[in-house]
């Protein structure tokens, strides 16, 4: 993959999926949820399948964002992506690790009918827009080798809670939606899959975009939904180590390979112990 956005595009404006060829995201999101209205599920449905075949952009950056597994269009958006091949699936409204375990039940099944690689398709799911998902998120644990990582949505949850907004006047989260993007990270990290943040709706707003990305990565956050392409470039130079961090983390890899039976080490006047190696490996890894 390239860069850490990852980037909603409809899938029933054939337009729109024309342009993202040369848009250095990471993921493109092929949307048959809510972008599309419902009158334009079907031909979504046609023109993601199309383009999935068809882009000529490497399957692994082409996912699909289906309908929710509880409602009526879920099926008919496997039947027509999955024999196209796409690199993975976001599942909306999930509800559980148990709805994670039941869509890759499906896509061993169509994996097989369609002759693709067993296990090829990934799976994102979207893991805090219920209510009663918040008190789940410790089970992602155990969800299997699909799962690619886990991110969060806030519009859907403030509407099934009856907020009236989701965010304060200085544009940050309030406090119902601050706790379930942590526990979404942490749930991440504890399922040992990366934690990819939410949208910014504000697709003008590149300063804010771009605070709010850094202050993803500062907490551990790998990467960011995109809703418009305006918004890639600065999600991945938020992502993007700069030189002076990644020439530290090698150092500090460096100081405990020279010293492997060291549980403590100093270094530049600092203390360093096994969070601190981790971390530069984390670093370096990105």
């Amino acid at each position: 993959m390239t860069g850490s956005a990852w980037l909603f595009v409809p899938a029933d404006s054939e337009k729109k999926l024309g342009k993202i060829r040369n848009v250095p995201a990471a993921v493109f999101i092929l949307d048959l949820e809510d972008s599309v209205a419902l009158d334009n599920k079907s031909e979504a449905r046609r023109l993601a399948a199309d383009f999935l075949r068809d882009s000529g952009v490497d399957r692994d950056r082409l996912w699909v964002r289906v309908n929710p597994m509880t409602g009526p269009y879920f099926e008919d958006d496997l039947a027509a992506v999955v024999p196209a091949g796409p690199g993975g699936i976001v599942l909306p409204k999930t509800r559980s690790a148990d709805d994670v375990r039941a869509l890759s039940a499906r896509l061993d099944a169509l994996e097989h009918e369609h002759g693709l690689e067993p296990g090829s398709i990934r799976i994102l799911p979207l893991v805090t827009e219920l209510p009663e998902a918040l008190f789940t998120l410790g089970g992602y644990v155990n969800c299997g080798p699909r799962l690619a990582g886990l991110t969060w949505g806030a519009e859907d949850l403030g509407a099934a809670i009856g907020a009236t907004e989701t965010r304060d006047a200085n544009d940050e989260w309030t406090p119902p939606f601050r706790l379930a993007r942590n526990l979404c990270l942490f749930a991440a990290h504890a399922a040992g899959v990366p934690a990819i943040d939410t949208v910014f709706t504000d697709f003008i707003d590149l300063a804010g975009l771009d605070d709010e990305a850094d202050a993803a990565r500062r907490d551990g956050f790998s990467g960011k939904l995109a809703i418009h392409p305006a918004q890639v470039e600065t999600i991945n130079v938020s992502f993007r180590h700069g030189e002076k961090e990644l020439a530290y983390a090698r150092r500090v890899v460096e100081a405990f390979e020279a010293n492997p039976g060291a549980a403590v080490l100093e270094l530049d006047g600092k203390m360093l112990d096994r969070p601190h190696l981790l971390q530069a490996q984390r670093i370096l890894g990105l």
